[in-house]
């Protein structure tokens, strides 16, 4: 395993309802955006820095997690359409289709809910947001 040191984010953990809707869900669109499944098991499983478990999993202590945002980014806009698609296969639901969004110029996304309800984004910025200027983003 590979560490990455200063990242705000370290790792994020979903309690859902329904662990294989999940697992069919996610698994979908991961696999779009080349991100292997890392492990798991009949109660849990995990890609890169998102750990997805069941309510009666001994990591989750009984408790749903509610309802979050969480932004995965795609290479490029063909990305963010076949998440949307894929997705949508894997029985999530439409919440925002693939197109340009306001937030900053070349900002392109898809908004899905997963089995949960939780809002789930793929996000390409654009070629100029990919340089390792600085930039401000209002949302």
């Amino acid at each position: 395993m590979e560490l990455y040191r200063g990242r705000l984010i370290d790792h994020l953990h979903l309690v859902v309802h329904d662990i294989e809707a999940s697992r069919r869900f996610y698994g979908a669109l991961f696999e779009v955006l080349g991100i292997p499944i890392g492990g798991g098991a009949e109660d849990h499983f995990w890609a890169d820095e998102l750990f997805v478990s069941s309510p009666d999993s001994r990591s989750a202590q009984g408790v749903l997690t509610g309802r979050h945002h969480l932004a995965f980014q795609a290479k490029d806009r063909a990305g963010v359409d076949a998440f949307y698609h894929a997705g949508l296969a894997a029985g999530g639901k439409d919440n925002g289709a693939p197109g340009e969004r306001r937030y900053h110029p070349g900002y392109y996304a898809c908004f899905l809910l997963d089995p949960d309800g939780n809002n789930i984004e793929a996000v390409f910025h654009g070629e100029a947001k990919r340089s390792a200027d600085a930039v401000e983003i209002s949302f």
